[in-house]
């Protein structure tokens, strides 16, 4: 088990590696930009060349005449102390940036994730239960036809429904002007007033495919024979349902569960800007739009590491709540 856990923990460090220095490649090797203009329109102001490069360097988070070894080990060095340089659009550091967005759009994704699973679970527990039945075939066609429409499809039909036409939520940005944050009940209920469509977009478009995975492992766990030793035992069928079948079924879904937080961190970039819903999302797509490069390469950093950790943490604990894995039973992995 040692072995199992010093491979995922190097793996998982050997990619965050790689993309620091990919982050780290694509800032040298990216032409032009912001960086070049700023350049050209201190040295026309009269700068001294010093200067310029101290000005440079606070932006890019490296010495620009430095020798490219030197300059990897000043971008890293940064890094691991939270530094990733200044912001072209906004007179901020991007550090700040990200710690003052990135709440946000966890907040949206792990709520819309959490609700998504919920639903799944319950939903695809009765259609396996009702194999066969119309119910099952109604929820199953539902549930293909809910996964087939991406996500931001559904959010632009929203915000022209419920906040255009009928104008009963907002579309755009986290609070209401004169709400500060803060623990109090005010900035709880208009905080979810704001976020209300966002999670709801991603719950809608996302509640069906993971319904129809929890149906598959519902009706493998009730072909096992365990379960039906506990039905001739004389069982009862919520015992059975709950204890039997629905332990089983969920397993598999933990780490997709963790994994989806990861993807839906990646999806925030459309959908926080269709709603413009200033998270992470919302400032790379700035980001993009206005080529400030320190603050996409920041955000990309985050998005990234978030997604690597998902993936790691679910390896590391998926053993843990089965036991099952530990000891290589795949005959009752399920």
């Amino acid at each position: 088990m040692a072995n199992y856990y010093v491979k995922r923990t190097a793996r998982a460090l050997l990619t965050l590696w790689l993309v620091v220095t990919l982050t780290f490649g694509m800032i040298r090797l990216l032409p032009g930009g912001p960086l070049t203009q700023l350049r050209g329109k201190l040295i026309r102001q009269g700068y001294p060349p010093q200067q310029i490069n101290s000005i440079i360097e606070t932006y890019q988070n490296l010495q620009p005449d430095a020798p490219l070894y030197a300059q990897y080990f000043d971008y890293i060095t940064a890094l691991l102390h939270g530094d990733m340089g200044k912001s072209f659009t906004y007179p901020r550091t991007v550090a700040s940036i990200i710690g003052e967005a990135l709440p946000w759009t966890i907040f949206v994704m792990v709520t819309a994730t959490i609700i998504i699973f919920a639903i799944a679970i319950v939903w695809g527990a009765l259609m396996a239960y009702k194999e066969g039945t119309r119910f099952d075939m109604v929820s199953s066609s539902l549930s293909i036809l809910l996964s087939s429409i991406p996500f931001y499809v559904l959010a632009i039909g929203l915000v022209v429904l419920l906040g255009y036409k009928y104008q009963v939520l907002p579309v755009r940005y986290r609070l209401s002007p004169g709400v500060e944050p803060g623990f109090t009940l005010q900035f709880v209920t208009d905080a979810l007033y704001h976020a209300f469509l966002p999670i709801v977009s991603l719950v809608i478009s996302g509640a069906g495919l993971q319904a129809l995975a929890m149906r598959g492992n519902s009706i493998q766990v009730l072909g096992e024979d365990y379960v039906r030793v506990a039905r001739l035992r004389g069982l009862s069928d919520r015992r059975i349902s709950v204890w039997y079948v629905g332990r089983n079924a969920v397993l598999p879904m933990y780490t997709g569960f963790l994994t989806l937080i990861g993807f839906n961190l990646g999806g925030s970039v459309i959908l926080e800007q269709i709603f413009t819903y200033p998270g992470v999302g919302y400032y790379l797509f700035q980001g993009l739009q206005n080529r400030d490069y320190p603050l996409m390469m920041g955000i990309f950093l985050v998005i990234t590491t978030a997604l690597v950790l998902s993936v790691y943490i679910a390896d590391l604990s998926y053993g843990r709540i089965d036991p099952r894995v530990q000891s290589g039973d795949s005959s009752e992995a399920y």
